[in-house]
């Protein structure tokens, strides 16, 4: 499917990648899930990719509830512009290395939702519109 355009196919489209997501994670034994990706990468497991997502999703919602209130959400972080996204990102990976991957698993679960919610909370127009928000 391409970028999703309505809301409708927002919904599809993150709810199928989403349960692909963790559809994938959950057919693993729990050694592969536990397993080291191969050297080169950042997030060296599925536990960091989960926590690296869910922090993400946490910025979104962040970037929300500062722009519902009329003021411009610091983007994407405190501290970071666009182009320094990789320092973030590192700063994240680093932040999440004492979870367990059972507690990543509830992180991403829940921080998905609270984003379904918003985007069920608005139109089409609301969720598409370019430039309508600050």
């Amino acid at each position: 499917m391409a970028r999703p355009k309505t809301k409708g196919e927002l919904i599809s489209l993150s709810n199928k990648n989403f349960d692909k997501l963790i559809g994938f994670i959950d057919q693993m034994s729990v050694e592969e899930q536990d397993a080291e990706f191969p050297k080169g990468t950042l997030n060296r497991n599925i536990r960091d990719v989960l926590t690296h997502l869910h922090h993400w999703h946490s910025m979104l919602l962040n970037w929300y509830k500062v722009g519902s209130s009329g003021k411009i959400p610091e983007m994407p972080a405190k501290g970071y512009t666009w182009k320094t996204t990789p320092e973030l990102n590192k700063k994240i990976w680093k932040d999440y290395q004492k979870v367990e991957l059972s507690e990543a698993k509830k992180m991403i679960n829940g921080s998905f939702a609270e984003i379904q919610k918003i985007i069920n909370n608005h139109s089409n127009e609301e969720l598409f519109e370019k430039k309508k928000y600050k």
